[in-house]
């Protein structure tokens, strides 16, 4: 983990410096007009599986082309081939660090801390925790004055595939698309 830890800390020192340009500050606006919002929302309902997941996001725009914050988690999902049907809840948060490297495409970097439940057997579920470095890009497109539309894939460092051990992710690629609001990095 400690490798995972440097190469995210040296990869955020690497966009911090980037970020620095003269026609890159936001010297003069308000505080309140560099917060960004938004997030993603996940519905599926069908014969076997409901799913409803929602990812709000809120970050400030240091600059503008680099952002920081956080986004939290909820996942609901009702298996229903399993008798008596059961559900899980699991939640996360994961602070981010974004860089607008040119005309909407983006990197990106973060941590997520996941809380999740899964299946063990007999009606029976358990509660364990997942942590992930995840990095990678995206495009993001303005959509109106203060709002954008957002495509990402990013990489789960974190990933083992194992076929003894339960984990919340089936592969090691993440994709994610949803609406920010606000902010001056777009």
């Amino acid at each position: 983990m400690k490798p995972l830890f440097l190469s995210f800390a040296a990869l955020l020192f690497t966009v911090m410096v980037m970020a620095q340009g003269k026609n890159n500050s936001l010297e003069g606006i308000p505080a309140r007009e560099r917060i960004v919002t938004g997030g993603g929302l996940g519905l599926s309902f069908g014969n076997t599986v409901d799913f409803v997941s929602i990812s709000p996001i809120i970050g400030y725009a240091i600059t503008k082309r680099f952002i920081a914050g956080t986004g939290f988690t909820y996942r609901y999902t009702k298996y229903k081939t399993i008798n008596p049907p059961i559900s899980f809840n699991d939640y996360a948060i994961n602070p981010f660090a974004r860089f607008t490297v040119y005309n909407g495409i983006f990197i990106q970097t973060e941590y997520e801390h996941l809380n999740y439940e899964y299946y063990v057997g007999n009606g029976e579920t358990a509660r364990k925790s997942f942590n992930s470095f995840l990095a990678g890009g995206g495009f993001i497109q303005p959509i109106g004055r203060n709002a954008a539309f957002f495509v990402m894939a990013l990489y789960n460092f974190s990933y083992t595939a194992s076929s003894s051990v339960y984990t919340p992710y089936q592969s090691p690629w993440v994709i994610r698309a949803g609406i920010t609001i606000g902010g001056i990095s777009f």
